[in-house]
């Protein structure tokens, strides 16, 4: 019967996050994972959805969007281990027989992210993509497994995520918003294997009063004095020198709707 219901449970949330991170949304928390599956009751509350979840995952950002509609997205990267780069990220919207189609356009170029058309949309593709990318870029330069950085983000979030408040600035208003931050890296029992990355932070500023309900998501690493502001330009730093620290701060902010959204 336990066995029945963490599979339902893995079920839902897969739905809920998508097609594309299928893998990551369908991973059970790391406290049920760890639980004898005579503990009834340790394992029912190991399972209960964190908020950061179910704002991430659980929540129906698309559903204020009036379609069709295409969202726009600015992305930088400043870096100083390699080249940093600007470029756009689009989401078309379109209603299809009652239901919500959504085709993401991740970067460009090189960059590009395929991300596949989603045929019944609730939860925001960016995001999906925004992490998949990330995900890949931990690959590439760590060298490390793609399911293993989706379950220390996943763990990150259903354990240690923290939730706050925070004021944002949209089309000249000021909005409340929601913001998500988690080091899925942080207390990693693996993290010899990419030293350089263990302080990585997370951030997901998400409201119900911008199109779309995410306004921004951000992953920097490096101390405050050497990121910097996502409102700086993204340009080519230098190489670091192997003993310097590795400062990476990719952002993705929500910049335009077409048509305007009430």
């Amino acid at each position: 019967m336990m066995k029945l219901r963490m599979h339902q449970s893995m079920l839902q949330r897969a739905r809920l996050a998508g097609a594309v991170l299928g893998t990551l949304a369908a991973l059970a928390p790391a406290a049920a994972q760890n639980q004898n599956q005579d503990q009834v009751q340790d394992q029912a509350q190991a399972q209960a959805i964190s908020s950061a979840e179910t704002l991430l995952f659980e929540t129906d950002h698309l559903a204020r969007v009036k379609t069709p509609a295409t969202l726009v997205y600015n992305f930088r990267k400043v870096s100083n281990v390699e080249p940093g780069f600007s470029d756009k990220v689009r989401l078309d919207l379109a209603k299809v027989k009652g239901k919500i189609n959504a085709t993401l356009h991740f970067l460009s170029g090189e960059h590009k992210q395929e991300i596949p058309t989603l045929e019944e949309a609730h939860g925001n593709p960016v995001l999906l993509g925004f992490l998949e990318h990330d995900i890949a870029e931990m690959k590439r330069l760590t060298g490390g497994s793609t399911s293993y950085f989706r379950k220390r983000i996943r763990m990150a979030l259903a354990q240690d995520a923290q939730v706050s408040m925070q004021s944002i600035t949209y089309r000249d208003k000021a909005l409340q918003a929601q913001v998500v931050r988690i080091q899925p890296y942080l207390h990693d029992p693996m993290h010899a294997s990419f030293e350089k990355y263990v302080r990585k932070t997370y951030t997901f500023v998400l409201s119900e009063q911008v199109p779309g309900g995410l306004y921004e998501l951000r992953t920097s690493l490096g101390n405050g004095a050497a990121v910097r502001a996502a409102s700086a330009p993204a340009t080519a730093s230098p190489a670091a020198s192997p003993a310097a620290e590795a400062v990476i701060d990719e952002t993705l902010t929500l910049s335009s709707v077409t048509p305007k959204q009430p």
